[in-house]
């Protein structure tokens, strides 16, 4: 791999599950030497969490830890015994950021507090990520995704469009949106970081509170309250007579005809039926009335379309307009393989996989994925050895006493 964006920077990558693994990996994609610090007895929990590949739950084989770990070096190290934080502590001495996620305490409990830290290496950045931060009344309380989503505040207007909040109750969106973005933040706070120590010349520590983190994606409501005390609901986000997700004849297309003049343009797409140049559809306030009847007759018209026939009409007229992609349709994507956003990672246990690749390049750097997740344990001799100088001979007396 050629010179990378961050390949001056060593991360010690000591996080679990999504969020801190997420950031350590954004900062891995763009070149950072990345060490993941796993427990010898299991190593991180997204070893048990599946998708599974072939459905056989392995801990090599999770497709959430092969996607989170890519370009990392991982070791196996018990940080609870004296030996293993002694080696952790030689690893930070020299490092450039910590990640980690665990409770708030636990890094102080195991005398590895940013003050105790900073007294053997002032330039090292911690980023801490939890589920509420270090401070404030609720920072013991355990989480997980879903909680997040809601104490952020974004499930009270998920879905959108609903008729009855009463029986519509909240719903948190698909995935692990919450983590994924914490860990998005966690990276984008850490290089903030970076660029002030190469002002100061210190380091800090990084808070991130995954609760502020959703409610960051409060932007538009939040105003609302704030200066008419108003509080949007989800019955209240309607887009009726604007925004049009029907079928079609292989798969989803979404339509955005908002404004009057994209309407015409979209009923001359349709071939201007009588329907849609007549009264139920002149102006937004008529659409927004009659908008289910408008949909059911846009989905009659669009089943012996297909979604590039439909987008690619509705774009030539400057209506938006645009096919609902699956994962199918993104790993075929002309786009995207154009781009090179896709990487093939042969992996010992899995073999030769396709992954996502980072969402942005850089001029004249490379953009590849080269290194698959690490098996368990599969660095200890380059690390302990190799970097820290430990003779290989020992390797097998600390792997006896559960070290590494």
């Amino acid at each position: 791999m050629g010179q990378q964006a961050l390949s001056n920077l060593t991360v010690i990558d000591l996080g679990d599950f999504v969020s801190a693994p997420y950031c350590a990996k954004l900062l891995a994609d763009m070149g950072a030497k990345v060490i993941k610090i796993e427990d010898p007895h299991g190593g991180d929990s997204a070893r048990r969490s599946g998708p599974f590949l072939g459905d056989v739950p392995n801990p090599e084989r999770s497709g959430l830890f092969l996607y989170l770990n890519t370009n990392k070096v991982g070791i196996t190290l018990n940080v609870k015994s004296r030996t293993g934080l002694n080696i952790l502590k030689d690893l930070l001495k020299t490092a450039d950021i910590l990640v980690e996620n665990g409770p708030p305490g636990k890094m102080r409990q195991l005398g590895l507090d940013y003050h105790t830290l900073w007294t053997f290496n002032p330039r090292l950045i911690m980023t801490s990520i939890t589920p509420f931060g270090q401070t404030g009344p609720y920072r013991d309380y355990k989480s997980a995704d879903l909680i997040s989503f809601h104490m952020g505040g974004r499930g009270y207007t998920t879905p959108p469009q609903v008729q009855d909040i009463t029986r519509d109750r909240p719903l948190k969106a698909g995935g692990r949106q919450a983590d994924f973005l914490a860990g998005l933040t966690g990276a984008t706070a850490t290089m903030i970081a970076v660029m002030a120590r190469r002002l100061t010349g210190r380091g800090q520590h990084v808070d991130v509170s995954e609760q502020e983190v959703v409610g960051m994606l409060m932007q538009s409501t939040t105003p609302l309250y704030t200066y008419a005390g108003r509080i949007v609901k989800r019955s209240e986000m309607v887009l009726a007579g604007a925004v049009a997700l029907i079928p079609c004849k292989d798969g989803y297309v979404c339509l955005e005809p908002m404004l009057d003049h994209q309407w015409q343009a979209l009923a001359e797409v349709m071939g201007n039926p009588q329907w849609a140049v007549g009264e139920m559809c002149r102006g937004r306030p008529a659409r927004t009335r009659n908008w289910d009847a408008i949909l059911d007759l846009m989905a009659q018209w669009a089943a012996v379309h297909t979604m590039e026939e439909i987008s690619g009409a509705a774009q030539a007229k400057r209506v938006p307009g645009m096919p609902v992609n699956t994962v199918k349709d993104l790993l075929y994507s002309d786009q995207l393989l154009a781009r090179g956003f896709f990487a093939d990672i042969d992996h010992r246990a899995t073999g030769l996989l396709r992954y996502p690749g980072s969402p942005y390049a850089f001029s004249g750097m490379s953009r590849d994925l080269v290194h698959p997740a690490p098996m368990l344990g599969q660095h200890n001799e380059e690390v302990l050895c190799g970097q820290l100088g430990w003779p290989k001979q020992e390797l097998a007396a600390l792997r006896r006493a559960g070290i590494v």
